[in-house]
């Protein structure tokens, strides 16, 4: 072979080298960017948090209770929250699941629908909570859809509504659960977990299926991203927009049971400012405000950070307004991440 050859090879394989390099760090750059890097971020802030109540409280903060506590107040939250997540990244938004969570609640432990429960069983309870949260997902959904009604005003109805209709069940009193049944199934553990959590679990599991492997999961999507252009697509989206309204008074229903469960007590107060705990999560976990990209994962981990938030500062005997400013720097710097991810795509693109 001449050096003619050799020489024209050389520069021929430099070039392989660099294009390859090149390619390798713009797909290094592009999965840091996406899904996988911002939940790593979440997964390193939750761990960062732990490291701060391990260091701030000890032994307190580390013990198996104190963890099964934490997870506790995260399960209701979350089911809040991935309900939340499917309206958000439809481009919607719902402030009215706290206080159907506070009506479901309520509803399930008037004495008749307990008497019906001691009659029959325990599940009746469960079935008139599921049903009141479907039922205000549905008013809220076809309100928005058909009534063409802006969704933060028809959710804002809703939650004035929804909770001044628990006040007149319960005429402003506690009702407490006396359902034997009912209350051993949900105090009870499963391999040392609360079920409360395992609810939590299989209801994140089923939503993230839901969400990535359906085609229900795309349309919502679609939807979120571009209405108009997932119409033209064949999408009916007034029917889509009101399934995902009917899905987030499920997960509120859902959430009455648990909170059932967990108080023994069905109150219209029940829930009270829950749905900014849940818009916060969601939006903390990446699920993009404007709509057409969620993430159940980066919810879930939003979901945990903020329980595991209000545990150290808890812990630490530190106030609740501390706490609330904390969650509101938190939710602000997630904000603003997103909108450097989003300007960035656009120029990318």
């Amino acid at each position: 072979m001449s050096d003619q050859d050799l020489t024209a090879k050389v520069p021929a394989a430099d070039e392989s080298a660099r294009v390859e390099n090149a390619s390798t760090a713009v797909g290094r750059r592009s999965l840091l960017s996406g899904g996988a890097g911002r939940n790593l971020g979440l997964v390193i802030a939750l761990v960062a948090l732990c490291v701060v109540g391990v260091i701030t409280a000890g032994d307190r903060f580390a013990s198996v209770n104190n963890l099964l506590t934490i997870l506790r107040l995260a399960a209701i939250i979350g089911v809040l929250s991935i309900g939340m997540t499917f309206v958000i990244t439809g481009g919607g938004i719902d402030l009215s699941v706290g206080s159907v969570l506070g009506l479901a609640s309520v509803w399930a432990s008037t004495v008749a629908t307990q008497t019906m429960a001691n009659d029959t069983h325990w599940v009746v309870m469960v079935g008139v909570a599921l049903l009141v949260g479907l039922g205000a997902g549905l008013v809220n959904g076809v309100l928005i859809a058909y009534g063409k009604v802006v969704a933060f005003i028809a959710t804002l109805a809703m939650m004035v509504a929804a909770r001044g209709l628990a006040e007149i069940i319960a005429n402003r009193q506690t009702q407490i659960v006396k359902v034997q049944g009912f209350l051993d199934f949900f105090r009870a553990d499963v391999l040392g977990i609360p079920t409360l959590v395992w609810i939590f679990v299989l209801v994140a599991v089923g939503a993230w299926i839901l969400l990535n492997r359906t085609t229900f999961g795309r349309r919502t999507i679609a939807v979120g991203g571009n209405p108009e252009a997932a119409r033209l697509a064949g999408i009916n989206v007034k029917r889509h927009t009101t399934y995902l309204y009917a899905l987030a008074g499920l997960a509120a229903g859902i959430a009455g049971v648990m909170m059932l469960g967990r108080t023994s007590a069905g109150s219209s107060t029940n829930g009270l400012y829950y749905e900014l705990d849940a818009i916060a999560a969601v939006v903390v976990g990446g699920t993009l405000l404007a709509g057409g990209r969620g993430t159940i994962v980066g919810t879930v981990l939003g979901v945990l950070i903020f329980s595991t938030l209000t545990n150290v500062f808890t812990q630490n005997n530190l106030s609740i307004s501390a706490q609330a400013v904390a969650k509101g720097v938190i939710i602000v710097v997630a904000v603003m991440l997103q909108q450097r991810i989003a300007e960035r795509s656009r120029a990318s693109t």
